[in-house]
């Protein structure tokens, strides 16, 4: 059955990656984020995969946008299936250095705005009798890590709101609220984030790729889950936040410089927490290989090699 999905940070990263796997599944897309030029990039790579989208640009953070991307989708499709948010901003800085108003944006992006979308999305579930709402949350909501107060602090409220809106959900059947928590992944919201620590962010060791956190989510959309952790390493980290606080917080700080931190020097910037960056907006961030691409590219190699065998064999 073709569903009519939301999907919310539609440009980079996570977002894109899952708009372009619903695509490729059928789902009529309703397309929104800050950058107009790049959805409209993304919009025409949905429709190339068959798929029916149109887009919304708008900023979730203002007053009444959730409410108008609801009614375009409204007028478009007749309703909404299926809500899925992964809007989100970071920044690097010790607490006390990095200025309020870039950590108060950075929490208003990454709880307050997806609180906004999870009480439309349930209006309208209501309404029409059912839906799923995913949220994408974080390892970072189960653990803690330095020179990233900002997003740590949103994604545990992100946990917190999720599991809520969980029991609530048992009063209403029909709706499903999911949360996806990725680990590190491979999107370029590590050097898109605001910076006042002097270093660009990287995301630490194993890094997954953006694909597989969007086949999870599209996973949750076919067959709902509480609560999907996309990382080899979660579960270890997992424990030992909890099990062994007191290890755990003498190492996080040195890992933490020595793989989640490069050493590229960076000047304080606010990067894309106020302001989209349509030219740093992708799928990846080129920290790890795209192996398909890899193969691909191997496999055009090969195929010409064996034509070029082919012309010279008698």
């Amino acid at each position: 059955m073709t569903r009519t999905v939301v999907v919310t940070g539609a440009t980079s990263g996570i977002g894109r990656a899952t708009a372009r796997e619903l695509a490729r599944r059928g789902d009529r897309l309703v397309l929104a984020a800050r950058s107009p030029t790049t959805l409209a990039e993304v919009r025409e790579e949905c429709r190339a995969a068959g798929a029916a989208a149109i887009t919304v640009p708008m900023d979730v953070t203002e007053p009444g946008a959730v409410a108008a991307l609801a009614d375009a989708a409204q007028a478009e499709y007749g309703g909404v299936d299926a809500w899925v948010h992964t809007a989100a901003v970071m920044s690097y800085g010790r607490f006390d250095e990095t200025p309020a108003e870039v950590f108060e944006q950075v929490v208003r992006t990454d709880l307050l705005a997806a609180a906004a979308v999870a009480r439309e999305a349930l209006l309208r579930f209501r309404a029409a009798g059912g839906g799923t709402l995913v949220l994408t949350g974080s390892v970072l909501g189960h653990i803690t890590a330095p020179y990233m107060s900002g997003y740590v602090a949103a994604k545990w409220g992100l946990q917190g709101l999720a599991r809520t809106l969980q029991q609530e959900a048992r009063e209403t059947p029909g709706i499903a609220i999911c949360l996806v928590n990725p680990g590190s992944v491979d999107t370029p919201v590590y050097r898109q984030a605001a910076n006042y620590l002097g270093r660009i962010g990287r995301p630490p060791p194993p890094v997954a790729a953006p694909e597989r956190v969007a086949r999870a989510i599209a996973g949750c959309l076919d067959r709902p889950r509480r609560e999907v952790s996309v990382g080899r390493l979660n579960v270890i980290m997992r424990v030992g936040f909890t099990a062994l606080p007191g290890v755990y917080d003498v190492l996080v700080g040195p890992l933490m410089r020595l793989a989640g931190l490069t050493r590229q020097p960076v000047a304080a910037h606010r990067g894309i927490v106020f302001t989209p960056n349509p030219a740093g907006e992708a799928v990846r961030g080129g920290w790890v290989p795209d192996v398909s691409q890899l193969v691909r590219a191997a496999g055009g190699r090969a195929a010409g090699v064996a034509s070029a065998v082919r012309r010279r064999l008698p």
